[in-house]
């Protein structure tokens, strides 16, 4: 090719082609879902009323193992941990020192959890790509079931990496969770996702 426009043309045209196959929100979800079996990161999550005009932010961090093991440890400014054990999922309020569990067919659903940690994606949300935005990836997820306790969620990566989930609940407030330290297919100790009853703790089954 001794036209130098002509190679610069085919180079232009190599050049958009690599920009077209990159890869969307859509395809990092299902690559999380397929090659991450274990994983942990810090979050910050911030809820806002359904006018904006009030927000509460918490923070703490998040591991999981798939399927439908998972703990959530909020550290600020309450401590709770959620955990998902496989069988059930176990909410436990430290100021309460009360403990609950649901089975975790009642209590996973179409939630944050499943999303993260479960192993059928498909069979629990409709998935659809949405256009890239503030260099993250965005994949839509609405359940399938609509039970009413959540509408929507969004959840985004920046190139292969876990950054954040947005979802609306049945009430209109909206939670934000900015995720950081994230780390895929770390080791567990083979009792991580195991629920023990603090002592003297209240339990309610549900």
């Amino acid at each position: 090719m001794k036209n130098p426009a002509l190679k610069f043309l085919a180079l232009a045209l190599t050049i958009g082609c690599v920009g077209a196959a990159r890869a969307d929100g859509l395809e990092a979800l299902q690559e999380f879902v397929r090659d991450v079996k274990t994983g942990k990161a810090s979050f910050t999550q911030t809820v806002s009323s359904p006018d904006g005009t009030r927000k509460k932010t918490s923070s703490g961090s998040f591991e999981f193992a798939r399927p439908n093991q998972f703990r959530f440890a909020y550290t600020k400014p309450f401590e709770q941990l959620i955990v998902g054990d496989g069988q059930k999922v176990w909410l436990y309020d430290a100021d309460l020192n009360q403990v609950s569990s649901r089975r975790m067919g009642e209590a996973l659903g179409s939630t944050p959890a499943a999303l993260l940690a479960g192993g059928n994606l498909a069979k629990d949300f409709e998935l659809r790509a949405l256009p890239s935005a503030q260099g993250l990836d965005w994949v839509q997820a609405t359940p399938r079931q609509r039970d009413g306790s959540i509408q929507q969620m969004r959840i985004a990566f920046k190139g292969r990496e876990l950054a954040a989930l947005e979802l609306v609940d049945g009430f209109g407030q909206r939670s934000e969770l900015k995720f950081s330290a994230v780390s895929s297919n770390p080791a567990f100790p083979a009792d991580r996702f195991k629920f023990v009853m603090p002592a003297g703790a209240d339990l309610i089954e549900q």
